[in-house]
């Protein structure tokens, strides 16, 4: 299988050697935590715990959706720390910069050794050692490459096979390469079945779920001559059906699909007056410019951000950056 070149050995048998020295470990990823995120954390821990189940591992995230909740270690995600003395070793995956661990930043900081393994091209460096490859499909892809292959359990190959999974969109994105392919067959290998982890994480739906996305898809508003695409939940309507943030994955991508668009925006309000936009590109705009814009950041075809303002006024704010791009005709 092709090797990743930007890391090193000495890089790496330092990764290992700080897990094994280490007796309190933490593992945090970034906020909002998405599938990449879910399975590169799940991930690292299964592996640290396959090797010494007595190591003292803490995974500290933003509660994740239901559907991964089928993943080992998922029962000890924490949104808190549970004791006082810093971390041996703290583990960034899949986070940009520091400030989007949330409220783990101050603990990551606080910890005796920090290790940062992530794939966002805007991640300027951060952490005691780093691996950071904005050639990386995933965080997941890059965490394959570090760990020894034959000590990857089952538990660990289906985190890892779930998070590259998410990031490419199903093997459909641009970043899946003819090396992404080689790392999802040599983790089919260690048992893990990619119809249940696609079935279970992308295509099942709950009844209320089906409805949302229906409304969401009824309710969307094409602009610019049906070259963007928008739509928008109100928290009072998430109350009403009951539902959380994660039950609104895929609705972003539905939307993205539609004949003619070139960009697809998705707005839900996360508390009165602030909302969670997610953008999403066909290959004439580079979402993740305009996230950044707004304190938000990603990839250049799927990118997010959260911004205060009512749904017009923040689509207003939007829409003439995605039309400046759309302007210059050019693929990013």
């Amino acid at each position: 299988m092709t090797s990743n070149k930007k890391i090193t050995r000495q890089a790496v048998s330092l990764f290992h050697r700080k897990i094994k020295e280490a007796e309190r470990i933490a593992i945090s990823g970034h906020i909002n935590p998405d599938g990449d995120c879910v399975g590169a954390c799940l991930g690292l821990c299964a592996y640290i715990l396959d090797l010494d189940p007595k190591k003292k591992v803490d995974i500290l995230l933003e509660p994740i959706s239901e559907k991964f909740r089928f993943l080992a270690y998922a029962d000890y995600i924490m949104q808190e720390k549970t004791e006082e003395e810093p971390y041996d070793l703290y583990f960034s995956l899949d986070c940009s910069d520091k400030e989007r661990l949330g409220a783990f930043q101050e603990l990551f900081e606080e910890a005796r050794f920090t290790i940062c393994v992530d794939h966002h091209i805007s991640n300027q460096g951060f952490g005691d050692l780093r691996f950071i490859d904005a050639d990386a499909s995933s965080t997941c892809e890059i965490l394959y490459d570090i760990l020894e292959e034959k000590k990857i359990s089952f538990d660990t190959a289906q985190c890892l096979y779930l998070g590259i999974v998410h990031d490419t969109g199903v093997f459909k994105h641009s970043n899946t390469t003819r090396k992404v392919m080689e790392i999802a067959g040599a983790l089919i290998d260690k048992g893990v079945r990619p119809d249940f982890i696609i079935d279970e994480t992308f295509y099942k739906k709950t009844y209320i779920q089906n409805q949302i996305l229906g409304r969401a898809l009824m309710e969307s508003i094409l602009l610019l001559d049906g070259r963007i695409i928008f739509s928008a939940i109100k928290k009072k309507d998430m109350d009403f059906y009951g539902i959380e943030s994660g039950d609104l994955d895929g609705v972003i991508d539905q939307l993205r699909v539609t004949e003619g668009v070139e960009c697809a925006l998705f707005l839900y309000e996360k508390t009165e007056g602030q909302f969670k936009v997610s953008l999403r590109s066909n290959g004439k705009v580079d979402v993740r410019k305009i996230a950044e814009q707004f304190g938000g950041g990603g990839h250049v075809k799927a990118a997010g951000c959260t911004v205060e303002g009512n749904v017009r006024d923040i689509v207003n704010s939007i829409s003439p950056l995605i039309d400046q791009q759309l302007e210059q005709g050019k693929d990013v």
